[in-house]
């Protein structure tokens, strides 16, 4: 349910992450918001039954600070696939559809209020942190987020080509509702513990691929679109692989580029609050960053 004011609170949300952007491409270098420190980008293709086309992927850290690859964090992997012609989600046409996948099978936070909110004690140190928290939610419901933020953030990571990534916030299949997964084919152990490094041996050494699926909707109950800290289960909801990424060379160039959801296919368009929250929040980030 999208609420009255749904509209101009994101639009706010969107202004203070972009005063944070501000403040981190001050520290760090211009760049974005979240995702700031890109790993090794690659390109590849897509097959699918509708034919192949040409793909560029970026992997990153989700913290908004550059830190060694070795540290726990969220991990990111964007993917842009070429050739797709047609209406966009905003309205517009396009030539290309993008997904942005983590790797885990559920968000950290049920709306995008309490994760702007989150962003910005944590922005501020440990203490500030920790006392936001308690102002906002109590002993019990700090501890409680803090514990849910910690399991996230470090969570064991073996590699890019060895985990599997999900959307975590679903996008329309025409008249049908899904999330995206990247599952990989041939799950082999790390060759080196940081993924940027073990990634640059596997490409030299070969393809890496991955098949793509597709995780659809069935019910509220199981599969809710508004709350994606509900992972939704296989059991319920099987994986359907609809195509296959194959990824061949590293790429260069691809810090200038955007990675959008809302840009993509209008049959794609982005579903739940976070996601409509995401419109206005890329848009700053992309602005602040520079990418095209």
């Amino acid at each position: 349910m999208v609420g009255p004011d749904e509209e101009a609170r994101h639009a706010r949300q969107a202004e203070v992450l972009g005063q944070m952007q501000a403040a981190k491409s001050a520290k760090h270098g211009k760049g974005r918001l979240l995702h700031h420190k890109a790993m090794l980008s690659a390109r590849g293709s897509v097959f699918a039954k509708q034919g192949s086309y040409d793909a560029i992927v970026r992997r990153s850290n989700g913290d908004p600070d550059v830190q060694s690859n070795r540290k726990p964090d969220i991990r990111v992997f964007a993917l842009k696939i070429l050739g797709q012609q047609g209406e966009s989600a905003l309205g517009c046409d396009t030539d290309h559809q993008d997904f942005l996948m983590i790797n885990h099978e559920s968000f950290a936070s049920p709306n995008s209020s309490e994760f702007v909110a989150f962003l910005q004690a944590a922005s501020g140190g440990p203490l500030r942190l920790i006392g936001t928290l308690i102002r906002l939610h109590g002993f019990g419901g700090a501890f409680a987020l803090l514990k849910r933020f910690a399991g996230v953030v470090g969570k064991p990571f073996s590699g890019f080509a060895s985990e599997a990534f999900n959307t975590c916030l679903p996008v329309s299949v025409g008249p049908y509702a899904a999330r995206v997964l990247l599952l990989p084919v041939a799950a082999t152990s790390s060759r080196d513990p940081d993924p940027e490094k073990d990634m640059h041996l596997r490409l030299a050494a070969g393809p890496v691929e991955y098949e793509l699926a597709l995780q659809f909707f069935v019910g509220e109950a199981i599969t809710p679109i508004e709350d994606p800290t509900v992972v939704w289960p296989q059991t319920e909801s099987p994986p359907v692989v609809v195509a296959r990424l194959r990824l061949d060379a590293e790429a260069s160039g691809v810090e200038e580029m955007r990675f959008y959801p809302w840009s993509g296919l209008a049959q794609h368009r982005p579903l739940g609050e976070i996601m409509r929250a995401r419109k206005h929040a890329y848009y700053i980030s992309q602005k602040g960053s520079g990418a095209a």
